[in-house]
């Protein structure tokens, strides 16, 4: 077990940009998880809707 002497500091706080940028990129991210997940279901309704309409009597 490393005594405190040996223990690695911690490095500087990150500053309020770089919190910033972090953020704005996991919402990035997170934007176009969204958009996909939304294509996705909208294709699949586009779908079941050709299916019923095709097989309507």
């Amino acid at each position: 077990m490393p005594t405190p002497e040996e223990a690695p500091t911690p490095g500087p706080e990150p500053t309020a940009e770089q919190k910033r940028l972090t953020q704005e990129t996991k919402n990035e991210k997170l934007m176009w998880w969204y958009l996909a997940y939304f294509l996705f279901g909208i294709h699949i309704i586009a779908f079941v809707m050709i299916f019923a309409i095709k097989n309507a009597k």
